[in-house]
């Protein structure tokens, strides 16, 4: 219980992305929370390395529950989303799949820059 309340520490955005209401039927938005929770519930807190995951899963998932554009194209993103088969750990793989994820929608949402027509 010491360690939840640790954790926590870690996770700024924990309350709103657990008070967050997804659409009915939304079984990704949840399983994504369901996946978020154990992960960081069962984290080794002396473990820098996934002390630092748990920090960007916070912010992707903090992203996720309050921004509907970013809900929208990370949903798109999700389909290409791979997990290696011999995997051992699979909400870990998950995880750092996701991570990727955001690194790759962070270097593209940089990158686009729309230039009005009046300049």
């Amino acid at each position: 219980m010491e360690n939840n309340k640790l954790i926590l520490n870690y996770c700024p955005n924990f309350e709103r992305i657990m008070s967050t209401d997804f659409l009915e039927g939304d079984t990704l938005s949840l399983e994504l929370v369901r996946i978020y929770k154990k992960y960081i519930f069962n984290v080794d807190i002396n473990n820098l390395e996934e002390l630092s995951k748990v920090t960007k899963l916070d912010q992707i998932m903090g992203k996720y529950a309050a921004d509907y554009l970013f809900r929208k194209k990370f949903r798109q993103e999700m389909h290409t989303l791979k997990i290696k088969q011999n995997a051992t750990d699979i909400i870990k793989a998950i995880v750092e799949s996701l991570i990727e994820l955001f690194k790759k929608y962070e270097l593209d949402a940089t990158r686009k820059i729309d230039l009005s027509k009046w300049i």
